[in-house]
């Protein structure tokens, strides 16, 4: 997503931005010619001018992935690519490996609706979980609905469901091949047949049920070109009400803004069936507006309750006329508060829970009592408090880790969680919120023993000062020699937290003897909203500041050294791999930007890419532009320039990152790269920006990766096959 035409002034300014110094034992590029003939890219004569600065895009034909030409370029990189990844000895050892480290139970976290509890299932090697549903926990679960049987490659996956308030019928959402767009269709619970109702282009949409069970609400936008629907950007997001039994075309619009391009909408209704609850979204912000409606008026009108975009604020529960809401108002780490609706203004709010040292993550009304998830250095702690927000108990975490889950309604007496930690497979836990006893429900059989693993966390010093945290995961008595492959990973943006989590593909890298190391960058959730707004606009440098400080403390500490140092990140991570491995070339042995914005001066024109704007800035506003493109991975790309051995990946049904951001960088890369370290590129198909993909497809995805980095890192060991520990 770069483009290696800026104009001096510009490369020089980059140059002086990214000017560290190199660590001890910097990598030397590979010498002699590429070993690899990559596809002809031809140049086209396209300059823009950006407030008086031109800017070559050359490659801008491949922004078309409909044209011949585009689709002629991919089919021959991905045969360049794929004859090289052939060539790997270890690569079918460690497919092999993977495939075993896969095959073994996963459930989700059960809810419980109309008496009927929920979850969902893989047994194993399953391209999809399938969806369960039981009347009490100690029953054979019932098969309610299997996403396999909806394409023969598993390529059609559940993206949403939503349950009516007695448990009869399920609301369910598919995305193809990866797509954004969603169709909803319903499902008769005890049938397990769907009825007739069909509603499309569904795109970032909830699904909220009315309390009859007659209706549900939900976002969609208008049907778009087909021949271009996953490139064209998305705008006047409606909020519509569905009435069950009748054809798309006769929903109610219940809510839009004409005058307002950019707002989305996501509906809740409350659990006393009372209120819908609209919350208007600009941009991917965590700053909102909250709306409601009296749905016990039919004529009541939406409703204004909060109406500035200032703050984050996230439904939580209701009691009777009084919201609770978590928020970042005056409380850059979040608080809880309740607002009396007939007493909204902001001087009659009252705080429940106030801002800790601690980041505030998320909260749920069960059994009269508030359950409160927070981050303590990226690792989750749990708390429950009464409605006073008076201390009831802390709930025990077996270890160093991350949460998910805590539903219910207020009335409940008990609650569901998952628990899941590097060396820890995700386990899902039963709460009695009487006793506050913990017990397991759910705990997965992987073959392995995580007491050959440990997990560590490291503190290290970004270039202005700030302190970053990291976590290093290995096989224990690592030998701090320099000598040890590692994988880098980091993300870095949109207010998301990078916080532990079982992998099978990362326990395969580890049993090639590679550490894993994940990195807590500003721009990310980890410290609340201060620590995510200096990681964005003006201030987006800092954050490849703090993953380049991660990389050479690893190097500086023998952890290991750049020829043996891999760095990997997805979408907004893909755009650090990319910014990183071009500011600092030198530092990384290889690089594997997945899916990633490469294209800073253009992203804003496709799809969804606009909403971005609020953590990058805009190219069309002049301060902005000059930050931008002295990262712009694209851009900052230099002809003669040594770059580490390169894996770039992408998927032809990205509507969210397009792939056009990694054809150009490819393209570009090939072009400017010197010496011999490769420069592949692999495309997908039938796939998608990453969620819902296939667990055939992940597999084959994670052996081409770990098996480019044991290429690239000279790595001999591979994965034992059937012969991992017990």
């Amino acid at each position: 997503m770069r483009h290696a035409t800026l104009v001096a002034a510009l490369a020089a300014a980059f140059a002086a931005a990214a000017a560290f110094a190199a660590p001890a034992g910097a990598q030397t590029c590979a010498a002699g010619a590429s070993p690899l003939t990559y596809p002809v890219a031809k140049k086209v004569d396209q300059v823009d001018d950006y407030h008086g600065t031109k800017v070559a895009d050359p490659y801008r034909w491949l922004e078309d992935a409909n044209s011949a030409e585009t689709k002629a370029w991919v089919d021959a990189e991905n045969k360049v690519t794929q004859s090289w990844l052939s060539q790997i000895p270890q690569r079918e050892s460690i497919r092999q490996r993977l495939t075993e480290l896969w095959n073994y139970e996963r459930y989700s976290v059960p809810f419980k609706e109309g008496g009927r509890y929920f979850f969902s299932r893989n047994d194993g090697l399953q391209n999809q979980a399938v969806l369960y549903t039981m009347t009490s926990l100690k029953d054979t679960p019932r098969l309610l609905l299997d996403p396999n049987t909806l394409a023969a490659d598993g390529t059609v996956a559940l993206a949403g469901m939503a349950v009516s308030r007695d448990g009869k019928l399920l609301a369910y959402s598919t995305a193809a091949s990866g797509s954004d767009w969603n169709e909803i269709r319903v499902r008769d619970v005890d049938t397990g047949k769907d009825l007739e109702d069909h509603i499309q282009w569904v795109k970032f949409s909830s699904t909220a049920w009315t309390r009859d069970g007659k209706g549900f609400f939900y976002s969609r936008y208008d049907a778009p070109k087909e021949a271009t629907k996953l490139a064209d950007v998305n705008y006047f997001q409606k909020l519509y009400y569905h009435k069950l039994g009748t054809p798309q075309e006769a929903d109610v619009l219940v809510y839009d803004r004409p005058d307002e391009k950019e707002w989305g909408f996501g509906a809740t209704t409350t659990d006393d069936g009372r209120y819908l609850l609209i919350t208007a979204t600009k941009g991917t912000a965590h700053k909102y507006r909250i709306f409601y409606k009296d749905l016990s008026k039919p004529d009541s009108k939406v409703t204004p309750l909060i109406d500035n975009f200032e703050a984050a604020y996230e439904f939580i529960d209701n009691v009777g006329s009084v919201f609770y809401f978590s928020t970042d108002r005056n409380a850059p780490r979040k608080r809880i508060v309740a607002i009396d609706l007939s007493k909204p203004q902001e001087a009659n709010w009252k705080t429940v829970v106030p801002e800790s040292r601690q980041t505030l993550v998320s909260a749920s009304l069960v059994n009269n009592q508030l359950v409160t998830e927070y981050l303590a250095d990226a690792r989750s702690v749990v708390r429950v408090v009464d409605l006073k927000g008076k201390p009831v108990r802390e709930i025990a975490l077996p270890g160093i880790g991350s949460v998910s889950g805590f539903g219910g309604k207020r009335g409940d007496t008990e609650t569901f969680f998952s628990f899941t930690g590097f060396t820890t497979p995700t386990t899902i836990y039963r709460v009695d919120m009487k006793s506050g006893t913990s017990t397991v429900f759910r705990k997965p059989d992987v073959k392995f023993n995580p007491a050959d693993y440990e997990t560590r966390q490291q503190f290290t010093t970004s270039r202005d000062g700030t302190k970053v945290p990291m976590f290093i995961v290995s096989k224990k008595g690592l030998k701090m020699d320099g000598s040890n492959p590692t994988y880098l990973y980091g993300y870095g943006g949109f207010n998301i937290s990078m916080t532990p989590g079982f992998s099978p593909a990362n326990l395969a890298w580890m049993e090639m003897g590679g550490v894993y190391v994940v990195a807590n960058l500003r721009g990310g959730g980890e410290y609340g909203e201060s620590w995510h707004e200096a990681g964005t606009k003006l201030k987006k440098q800092n954050v490849f500041d703090d993953f380049i400080g991660a990389a050479e403390w690893l190097v500086n500490n023998k952890v290991t050294s750049p020829s043996k140092l891999a760095i990997g990140g997805g979408s907004n991570g893909g755009l650090l791999v990319g910014a990183a491995m071009t500011q600092r070339p030198e530092l990384f042995g290889a690089a594997i930007p997945q899916v990633g914005v490469m294209d800073m001066l253009r992203f804003h024109k496709f799809t969804i890419g606009w909403a971005w704007t609020s953590d990058y800035g805009s190219s069309e506003n002049a301060d902005e532009f000059k930050a931008l493109v002295k990262y712009s991975p694209l851009h900052n790309l230099k002809p003669g320039t040594c770059y580490p051995a390169t894996m770039i990946t992408t998927a032809d049904h990205d509507d969210r990152v397009v792939p056009a951001h990694s054809f150009k960088f490819a393209a570009t890369a090939q072009a400017d790269q010197a010496g011999g370290n490769p420069i592949i590129i692999r495309i997908d198909t039938k796939a998608g920006h990453g969620a819902g993909k296939p667990t055939s497809k992940q597999i084959e995805e994670v052996a081409d990766r770990w098996g480019f980095l044991s290429k690239a890192l000279k790595m001999d060991q591979a994965p034992s096959v059937a012969g991992g520990s017990e």
